[in-house]
């Protein structure tokens, strides 16, 4: 019996990955255990050559002597070797104290040479004999390292299962700090969980890069610039928060590395769990389960400083227990039955151990399915969990069950899940046999019986029996399958149906037996319905919106001719672009007007009513011809823009708005007098230089019952260039308005003198989403008039 434990229930999952994490929890431990045990032999030699150098005694007497002092004051060999070296090393001149290198020159600081890394850890020692949980731990290494290494704040974080981290000691972090980062989910860019991953120290001392990397402890902000956090076990990292925005010197480095050797001793002794000793019984009973077959172990709880247990320790199994990892027999004795069965974590077989292992009574679990290695194939199997107490542990037992019921469960699992049902017809005795679940599909009484093959079609609508029918009969005469869709009625509703049938024919081809299927497909069939419904109503909108946007495209191009060519309009050269939105099926109603006014002026307008289509299209006309009229007929500017925002709030449509800007050259004088509603400023280039005119009062049309509108005018100079245009050419999806201004303005400069055409270029890369109109107005320089 191996591989997976594949649980009966949900709890299962979670119960199994819990095993699992246990697993990996004692891995690490174990891979903890061993790198702690290389750290340790080096500070083991130093403390032993230094009493040998001050007693003159031997390496193993010097060896002895501090196992014997540790015992004798119930210290670890590590803390033991720590005090005698803080006893026995006078601390370094401060000459020889390395300085830290400065981490930049606003930074770098002044660091007094302290007591030697010796000294400190002989005091660390000390005062590790009175420490008796991971809180106090912390307040005792920030009262050591703050003097030496400026600490401000010493954090212990303990690795949960799942990667997530909780704080088990802290100190010069006040009470709302530590409660909002006592628990801290698995995330990227946690600082103690990188360093217990890469097992190695992650040395924080350039705050502001490090602040994009990873997620900081920093309340209020900056004040903590500088960090340390280093492994103490595969578990439980150590963090030292500091003030000064300065690198770690090699020596406090050193220390820090250090110091979280010597936790890491101290933390173990807090929480080391006892192990149960091996009895005569266990001999025993392996005797006796080597000549047994089937799966069977014998467990001995091991439980925590509180009593409780954590796990269990095998101490006996039979020749055909397994674990996943492949041990089997003898080669589990001594493994933890986490590590070698994982199932045994799901909340029924846990539960039922312990209630075996305190109340005498035997546990029988509920079945549950399993996966083997059979000659190399991989075969599920149903079993239960029988545990009973045996002096002062658990007498496990695997116990198959026969298989043949799980085979219909699972049938009957897949006929509920596929929403169908089987059939058997035996065509030489006469004998059918239906699932219950053809029954349901056909909503037929169970009492009336099967249907033979040939009478099946009767039960369908008329309009599908006669293909039904004809299927049937051409696979009973020649064998030939068949797949069918097909209807019934059962009731008010009509369900969408599907046979699927094969033949089993003798040698010469007679059939004898036809098995196959009924699937009811009405819930996909109705979907299917559904979306050819939905498609065919998006193709009818399709169509309506395309005739509205050539209705509205050839209203605007009769409305808006555009002229091939730049034109001249007393003495100014004027170009026009008009770009339609490449995104969205509407026409937009930007416009604008260039024309020669009666008094030797000339107009120029740019407009855009908001919305799109027919309606956007008749509101563009009705403000560009009544504008150009107003205007033309005497009207001022700002009057003129009164009189436009009072027709859009009368108008057949009162929720309609747009912007619009209004310039009136008079050539003469060479002044140009503008207004404006809601519009983007104009852009006037002069001189190698690119100014955002400053717009007079004016708020958009159909928007306010009494607006103010004022106008502005300035001159005209050789050389001008003065660009009229609409949002579209300056606006992006979240930009903000001033940051496309600013891309117009230099566009503008950067197109110099060429035509219109380089500057939408640059400004138009990538997908338009609105229309944009441009009135590209030109001063021409006095040798080109």
């Amino acid at each position: 019996m191996t591989s997976e434990y594949l649980p009966a229930v949900d709890t299962g999952a979670v119960a199994e990955l819990a095993a699992l994490a246990r697993v990996v929890s004692r891995q690490r431990a174990e891979l903890d255990r061993l790198r702690e045990s290389v750290a340790t032999s080096a500070v083991v030699e130093r403390a032993k050559g230094a009493l040998m150098a001050t007693t003159g005694c031997s390496p193993d007497a010097a060896h002895e002597a501090l196992v014997r002092r540790a015992e004798t004051g119930n210290r670890t060999l590590l803390e033991e070797c720590w005090l005698t070296l803080g006893a026995l090393m006078p601390s370094p001149p401060a000459a020889e104290v390395p300085a830290a290198e400065p981490l930049a020159p606003a930074v770098a600081r002044e660091t007094p040479a302290g007591p030697g890394t010796a000294e400190i850890l002989g005091r660390l020692g000390k005062a590790l004999l009175h420490v008796g949980s991971p809180q106090e731990l912390a307040v005792t290494l920030l009262e050591q390292l703050a003097p030496r290494v400026d600490a401000d704040a010493v954090l212990l974080y303990r690795r949960l299962p799942g990667d997530g981290l909780e704080l088990v000691g802290h100190a010069g972090l006040d009470a709302t700090l530590a409660v909002q980062w006592h628990q801290v989910p698995p995330l990227r860019g946690i600082a103690p969980l990188e360093a217990l991953k890469a097992g190695e120290p992650l040395w924080l001392e350039h705050f502001a890069e490090d602040r994009q990397l990873y997620q900081l402890i920093d309340e209020p902000p900056g004040r903590w610039l500088s960090r340390a956090w280093l492994p103490v076990s595969a578990e439980v990292a150590l963090g030292v928060l500091r003030r000064p925005a300065a690198a770690f010197r090699p020596a406090d480095r050193e220390l820090l590395q250090s110091v979280a050797r010597l936790s890491a001793g101290r933390l173990s002794a807090l929480g080391a769990p006892a192990e149960p000793v091996s009895s005569d019984l266990s001999t025993a009973v392996q005797s006796v389960l080597d000549a047994l077959p089937g799966a069977t172990v014998l467990l001995i709880p091991l439980r925590t400083a509180a009593g409780e247990v954590e796990d269990y320790r095998i101490e006996a199994a039979t020749p055909g227990a397994v674990d996943i990892l492949g041990r089997a027999g003898r080669e589990l004795i001594g493994s933890h039955i986490l590590e070698s069965y994982p199932s045994v974590a799901g909340e029924s077989l846990w539960q039922g151990y312990l209630k075996a292992l305190s109340g005498g009574e035997p546990y029988e679990g509920e079945p549950f399915v399993y996966e083997e290695i059979v000659a190399g194939v991989t075969v599920t199997a149903t079993y239960s969990v029988r545990a009973a107490r045996l002096g002062e542990g658990l007498l496990v037992t695997w116990l198959r069950h026969d298989t043949e019921e799980r085979q219909e469960q699972r049938l009957a699992e897949l006929q509920r899940l596929g929403n169908l049902g089987w059939a058997n017809w035996n065509l030489v005795t006469r004998q059918i046999h239906w699932s219950s679940q053809v029954y349901t599909i056909l909503g037929r009484d169970p009492g009336r019986g099967a249907v033979p093959l040939d009478l099946l079609p009767d039960l369908v609508l008329p309009e599908d029996a006669q293909a039904l029918a004809r299927a049937v009969s051409e696979l009973a005469r020649t064998g030939r399958s068949f797949d069918v869709p097909f209807r019934i009625r059962t009731g008010n509703a009509v369900r969408h149906l599907r046979a699927v049938a094969e033949a089993v024919s003798t040698a010469d081809g007679t059939v004898v037996e036809v098995h196959g299927f009924v699937q009811d497909l009405t819930a996909q069939r109705s979907a299917e319905l559904a979306l050819v419904d939905s498609e065919r109503a998006i193709l009818v909108q399709r169509g309506v919106l395309d005739a509205e946007r050539a209705l509205a495209a050839r209203l605007q191009h009769a409305l808006l001719p555009l002229p091939s060519n730049p034109v001249r309009l007393h003495g100014l050269r004027v170009e026009v672009a008009y770009l339609p939105a490449q995104a969205g099926v509407h026409v937009g109603g930007d416009w604008f007007s260039a024309i020669e006014l009666p008094d030797e002026a000339a107009l120029f307008v740019v407009g855009d009513v908001a919305g799109h289509g027919v309606d956007a299209v008749a509101t563009m006309a009705q403000l560009r011809f009544t504008a150009k009229g107003m205007v033309s007929t005497g009207s001022s500017l700002t009057g003129a823009l009164a009189r436009l925002n009072f027709l859009l709030l009368h108008s057949r449509d009162a929720q309609s708005t747009a912007t619009l800007v209004l310039a009136r050259y008079d050539p003469a004088a060479r002044r140009l007098a503008w207004a404006q509603a809601g519009h983007p400023p104009p852009l006037l280039v002069r001189g190698g230089k690119a100014y955002r005119l400053e717009r007079p009062a004016g708020m958009l049309l159909g928007a306010s019952a009494d607006p103010v509108y004022e106008s502005a005018e300035f001159q005209l100079q050789p050389g001008d260039r003065l660009l009229l245009y609409t949002d579209g050419l300056v606006e992006r999806p979240g930009e903000d308005i001033d940051a496309g201004l600013d891309r117009l303005a230099a566009a503008a400069l950067a197109a110099g003198p060429s035509s219109l055409d380089a500057l939408l270029t640059a400004m138009l890369a990538g997908e338009r989403r609105d229309d944009v109109c441009v009135l590209d107005i030109r001063v021409p320089e006095e040798d080109e008039e």
